[in-house]
């Protein structure tokens, strides 16, 4: 299993690379995002994370800038129905944070603007992703989410302990205290008592700035 190459850039486009590694040319497909992030053609010492997909007649190549892409690309390929072209798709329209973002919200408008994905096959994604998403500690943790075994065995949350952790993750997220401060406002009314219910609760209110 070839999980990660280190070489110089012979070629970049936004659907694939050619890294060469000590004399041996290597194409990567990639979403635009990975391809957007990488260095210029002639760049040497670059590394590039990689997932292998070994097929009847075909071994493919797969490259990643970051652990959460090659992460998401790995859940969504185990998705039926969902190839590696449809996976690289969906990271070229979303950042993993954002996919997390979508998947928690379970945000079929913004799913179906990838290409190729209608709004029956949104539906089905974001079904299967949620508990995917739940499960994975690398994903979860880009919506901020807690570890539901360890939530569950831990003294209910206070009402100030949920704001603030919810707060926090919103902070990590990229909005601003004030952003999060005012999307909270009113939450334990609404009846988003645990972490995870707050942030979707925020979200929801913060959704016109994702």
């Amino acid at each position: 299993m070839i999980v990660q190459l280190t070489g110089t850039l012979v070629e970049v486009l936004p659907s694939h690379v050619v890294i060469d590694v000590g004399g041996v040319g290597y194409e990567l497909g990639v979403s635009a995002t990975t391809a957007a992030s990488l260095p210029a053609v002639g760049e040497a010492g670059v590394t590039v994370l990689t997932r292998m997909l070994v097929k009847e007649n075909s071994v493919e190549l797969y490259g990643f800038a970051t652990r959460e892409e090659r992460a998401v690309f790995d859940k969504l390929v185990a998705v039926s129905g969902v190839g590696p072209k449809l996976a690289l798709a969906v990271l070229s329209t979303f950042s993993p944070a954002t996919l997390a973002t979508i998947v928690t919200l379970q945000d079929e408008g913004r799913m179906a603007q990838v290409p190729g994905v209608g709004r029956k096959k949104a539906q089905r994604l974001l079904v299967e992703l949620q508990d995917v998403f739940a499960k994975d500690a690398t994903l979860r943790g880009l919506v901020g989410m807690s570890e539901p075994e360890a939530r569950q065995s831990k003294v209910p949350d206070t009402a100030q302990s949920v704001t603030d952790e919810a707060t926090a993750a919103l902070l990590s997220m990229g909005f601003s205290p004030q952003e999060a401060e005012l999307a909270l406002d009113g939450h334990e009314e609404a009846g988003a008592v645990t972490v995870e219910k707050a942030i979707q609760f925020a979200l929801k209110r913060l959704g016109g700035n994702l």
